[in-house]
């Protein structure tokens, strides 16, 4: 009778973990698709992929957890940003381009996180209602990657190349990547309604 009673209860929980197991291998391939219409489909699918639990096969929540990597990593390019302007025996051109660079991404920052916000709270908003909603975000978003932009041109030409530029530009790239594909998918998520 014990030896029943295990055999059933090993059986259940192989049972169950075989169906987290599917439902977690869905999620992913929904991810991967979903990701094919990106400009980096790679990044995308690599910076998603640990959120396909709480993503599940939600076109919206794809595109919130998009948008709010994309803030995550303007944080830290800021914050990087932040502390290299304290670096000592920087060119007056090269403080200049960082001085630029943190204005602008504080602005993306601002930006991504209004975004965020604006998706998080439009529930199940229809017709004109969503529409709105849906042209803040994707206004939003598109100047954040254009603030973006300014950043990296802000240390255009001969004089401020070096490990300043390099380090700030593989930053910046890498946000202006994940908006872009943010930016994507809001764009995605939005035409299907």
């Amino acid at each position: 009778m014990a030896k029943t009673g295990c055999l059933l209860l090993l059986l259940s929980l192989l049972y169950i973990i075989s169906l987290v197991t599917a439902a977690g291998i869905a999620d992913t391939r929904f991810i991967r698709s979903s990701c094919k219409s990106t400009t980096y489909p790679a990044l995308c699918v690599q910076s998603l992929s640990a959120y396909a639990p709480s993503i599940q096969q939600s076109p919206r929540q794809l595109a919130v957890t998009a948008l709010s990597v994309s803030l995550s990593r303007a944080q830290s390019a800021k914050s990087f940003v932040t502390k290299l302007r304290k670096f000592r025996n920087l060119k007056h051109r090269e403080y200049e381009a960082i001085a630029d660079c943190l204005d602008e991404m504080g602005d993306t920052v601002d930006r991504l996180s209004k975004s965020v916000q604006e998706l998080n709270h439009m529930g199940r908003a229809k017709g004109q209602d969503f529409l709105w909603h849906m042209s803040n975000v994707e206004t939003w978003v598109s100047a954040a990657l254009t603030d973006e932009n300014t950043c990296t041109d802000g240390f255009g030409g001969k004089a401020l190349e070096g490990k300043v530029k390099s380090s700030v530009r593989a930053q910046v790239v890498n946000v202006a990547q994940v908006t872009s594909n943010a930016l994507s998918l809001i764009n995605k998520f939005a035409g299907k309604h």
